[in-house]
């Protein structure tokens, strides 16, 4: 059974989760995204003439963030959309096929793909006012949701159609924040560099956007922004469907680097040590001597 993901499966499959921070002596770590691979993911769509819809495109951004918090250390079972199927799946029920006999696992994997309520496509979750599907997510039963990322893309209209995304935007965030005050929630927005030719003062605003959309460090309206937000401007010709990301136009503080580093550093300074240890690990490029507190999973098979 295949689904808008599986054409990305191969992409994913091949690429190796290196250590995605720079370290340089006496500067705090920068965060170095893969952008190689975000541009063959992106690709995929842009070949296939769906990219207009935004649709597909929309999911290889996701793909490719999923893919970064893993690369960052967080679990491959933590993290949804999952790199297989099924897409959204608990870590626990996870673990369980992992360690069944492969033909009893291979059975219940099938029968799970057929049960929504168990294996849904979409991770939707209850905010404060009404249910929201992220796109991008961290969470376990015994902690819950620890990261949120909404993702949009934007390929063409965009003057006309940059309101509707902030009031969106901002709607969401505050939702998502009044119920889980203290979980990483981000913004990230896909555009299309012809806006810097056709739209310029389109390109003005969306940047603006994206600083706004931030919490506030304190005072009143802090608590009611995403922790943080990201931009990438992209491109391709349409002799050869290549999308490159064009790096020049967007400034530091709202391009993916920092988002993910936010991200990331959100998740770490609200969970005691003894959690997420491969991400500090990575993070602090040092080991760490702490055993990792998986939960409590006592699933041993003879």
């Amino acid at each position: 059974m295949k689904d808008g993901l599986s054409a990305l499966e191969p992409l994913l499959a091949a690429r190796r989760h290196s250590d995605p921070w720079q370290h340089d002596r006496d500067k705090p770590p920068v965060y170095a995204p893969d952008f190689e691979l975000l541009e063959q993911l992106l690709s995929v769509p842009v070949r296939e003439g769906s990219a207009p819809s935004t649709g597909r495109f929309a999911l290889a951004v996701d793909a490719w963030l999923a893919h970064e918090l893993r690369r960052a250390g967080f679990g491959a079972d933590e993290v949804w959309p999952r790199a297989g199927q099924p897409r959204i799946l608990p870590r626990e029920v996870a673990e369980l096929l992992n360690r069944l006999p492969v033909k009893l696992a291979d059975e219940l994997r099938e029968r799970i793909l057929k049960m929504p309520s168990i294996a849904p496509t979409s991770a939707r979750v209850l905010g404060r006012a009404y249910e929201k599907q992220v796109d991008v997510l961290i969470s376990r039963w015994d902690r819950g949701p620890e990261l949120l990322i909404s993702t949009k893309s934007q390929v063409s209209g965009f003057g006309k159609n940059l309101p509707n995304r902030f009031e969106e935007a901002y709607g969401d965030a505050g939702n998502l924040r009044a119920r889980y005050p203290l979980a990483a929630v981000g913004f990230f927005f896909v555009q299309r560099a012809t806006v810097l030719r056709t739209e310029p003062d389109a390109f003005e605003r969306t940047v603006d956007m994206m600083r706004k959309l931030r919490d506030l460090p304190v005072g009143v309206g802090a608590g009611n922004g995403y922790t943080a937000t990201g931009l990438v401007l992209v491109d391709w010709d349409a002799a050869d469907s290549h999308v490159r990301i064009v790096h020049e136009a967007v400034p530091e503080d709202v391009a993916a680097p920092q988002f993910l580093a936010r991200m990331v550093d959100a998740v770490l300074a609200v969970t005691p040590i003894q959690h997420h240890v491969a991400v500090r690990g990575l993070r602090e490029r040092r080991t760490l001597r702490i055993r990792e507190d998986e939960g409590a999973l006592d699933l041993d098979f003879d």
